[in-house]
């Protein structure tokens, strides 16, 4: 679908005339080629910007758990790679659509209490029993439809307005699941909660599981990559800049942002699936205030510039979960992660990687510093030479 193509169907009041500068224009050309050739062509456009880093670091992802012991490829690799993919939907919203959502975390612990619910679970008296490939489904269904809605209510407002309508909304559903016993079970939860055996595969273990988390932080990841430079991810950023100038030019950014928490609350939605399988349960815990906290350090710590931000944060993340407590009290290792936090916010402008930005810039000024003295010396030597007199050495 073309640009064009795109802005008739999200244009809500649908004039009759193309408008620039006060001046009726000229209808736009028929294409020739097909309507999936815009597509096409931002797919191959995405596929160019592919060098030779993220091939090894991709080779680097698919051997890292053939040589570290099973507690790294679980604990560290697994974990991370399932909270960088729910970290993941709230940079597409904050860095994409300039919508900061502290909701992302509840997307996800609907999802995953929808897989022990209408799944199997140490609860059998509660959860129903259904095939798992059809609670997978409808977990990320239902996640999606909770993402619209709670989208719907908050892209009227802005800034401070919004964190406070997503807090509010990820605190009634918590309370929803402590205080209701029927069919949330309370504050116990919903224990012995795994992933079912496939193919003769038992996806909890440690290998199988990293894989199966890599495949969807892989598939999260070029998906936001190629909508960022489709005409939808376009027209958002162009709403996140200036939504009046879009809307005066026939978008609805209403639409568009809605949109967008949809396009999150899938990506929320397939890492609330694959960390309720990590863990084993879903608790009232796991949907609190303290996880809608996390996510959003685990966005800002990689940087919302980019959608590999979010993995780089949550490895950073994941490993002062692990080991902060060999360097402070176990009571007290929140303090080195905020402490990092602070320090990364306080000296980057955008996480990690504005200091990986940085970094390359000031490499890039010394060489060329560098080059030009080089060039300078060559060209004081070449005039000195051409200025001798002939015969004379």
């Amino acid at each position: 679908m073309s640009a064009a193509h795109w802005r008739k169907a999200m244009n809500f009041s649908a004039p009759s005339r193309n408008w620039s500068g006060g001046r009726a224009t000229a209808a736009p050309r028929a294409t020739t080629g097909p309507a999936s050739a815009a597509p096409a062509t931002s797919l191959l456009q995405s596929w160019r910007h592919i060098g030779w880093r993220h091939v090894v670091v991709l080779a680097a992802v698919l051997v890292y758990p053939w040589i570290v012991p099973p507690f790294f490829t679980y604990q560290i690799g697994g974990q991370a790679l399932t909270l960088g993919l729910i970290a993941l939907s709230l940079t597409f919203l904050a860095g994409y659509g300039g919508m900061l959502s502290l909701a992302q975390m509840t997307v996800a612990g609907m999802a995953g209490y929808i897989v022990a619910i209408l799944g199997v679970s140490g609860t059998p008296e509660i959860s129903l029993g259904w095939p798992w490939w059809l609670v997978v489904i409808l977990a990320i269904a239902g996640g999606t439809l909770a993402a619209t809605l709670i989208g719907w209510l908050s892209v009227r407002t802005e800034g401070i307005y919004t964190i406070m309508i997503t807090l509010a909304i990820g605190m009634a559903f918590f309370y929803l699941a402590q205080q209701n016993y029927a069919i949330f079970n309370g504050f116990q939860g919903f224990q012995k909660v795994v992933p079912p055996v496939v193919l003769g595969i038992d996806w909890r273990a440690p290998i199988p599981y990293y894989y199966l988390a890599l495949f969807w932080a892989l598939a999260g990841y070029f998906f936001v990559k190629y909508l960022i430079r489709a005409p939808f991810g376009i027209a958002l950023q162009g709403v996140r800049d200036n939504a009046r100038r879009m809307s005066a030019l026939g978008y609805s950014p209403v639409a568009h942002r809605v949109a967008a928490y949809a396009v999150a609350g899938v990506i929320a939605s397939i890492g609330g699936v694959l960390l309720v399988w990590y863990n084993g349960l879903i608790t009232p815990g796991s949907v609190g205030t303290s996880w809608m906290i996390n996510i959003l350090i685990v966005a800002v710590l990689g940087g919302m510039r980019h959608p590999v931000g979010p993995f780089i944060g949550a490895v950073v993340f994941v490993l002062l979960q692990n080991f902060a407590i060999d360097l402070i009290d176990r009571e007290r290792f929140n303090l080195v992660i905020g402490l990092v936090f602070l320090v990364i916010v306080l000296f980057s402008p955008d996480g990690l990687l504005g200091w990986w930005d940085m970094l390359r810039d000031w490499a890039r000024r010394r060489m060329a510093d560098a080059g030009a003295r080089v060039r300078g010396g060559e060209w004081r030597s070449v005039s000195v030479t051409q200025a001798r007199p002939a015969g004379r050495s």
